[in-house]
């Protein structure tokens, strides 16, 4: 774990390859194979992470394997208090997620409240046969009973502190940080 200047990194591109590595297979155990799945990254960041699992599993030979996006702006219950979020398009696969398997994929998970909004933005989609979700790193302090089926690595943080995700798609390199809010 090295400390920068911008907080305490706890992941670095090798950790996060192999927990995405390992969620992959975990999802493949868990949907028998995981034909027809649907993974739906939640923008920004888990985009390019449902990208990345989408990869590795067809790596590992899984055929049918379907990627997108998810913007759950308009379905967020903190519009009010945030600053003004640009929304990104939402891109399913087919067109349809009815009668699927979907797994949201995700960054960080905290309170649940991004992932609610995710469920609801789902329901507006359609009907799937079932929903499961992945997260990065999952930092506890939930407000909603969410939890992750997948999960990168269990980080307890104080409510003080902010974790930052940074992948090369977007940032220009892979790492987790710990940063005093």
């Amino acid at each position: 774990m090295a400390d920068n200047r911008r907080g305490r990194q706890v992941m670095g591109e090798a950790e996060i390859a192999r927990s995405l590595t390992r969620i992959a297979h975990e999802i493949i155990e868990r949907n028998d194979g995981g034909d027809g799945l649907l993974l739906l990254g939640i923008q920004s960041r888990g985009v390019p992470l449902a990208a990345r699992l989408c990869r590795i599993m067809k790596e590992f030979g899984v055929g049918g394997v379907g990627c997108g996006s998810l913007d759950v702006t308009m379905y967020r219950d903190d519009l009010a208090s945030q600053p003004t979020r640009t929304l990104q398009p939402s891109a399913i696969p087919d067109n349809s997620v009815d009668g699927r398997t979907v797994v949201l994929v995700d960054d960080v998970l905290c309170s649940g409240r991004t992932v609610r909004a995710g469920l609801e933005a789902l329901g507006a989609l359609g009907r799937p046969t079932r929903v499961q979700l992945a997260a990065l790193v999952d930092r506890g302090h939930r407000e909603l009973p969410i939890r992750a089926d997948y999960v990168g690595k269990n980080l307890p943080t104080s409510t003080r502190e902010r974790v930052r995700v940074e992948l090369a798609e977007i940032d220009g390199a892979d790492a987790v940080t710990i940063e005093e809010a």
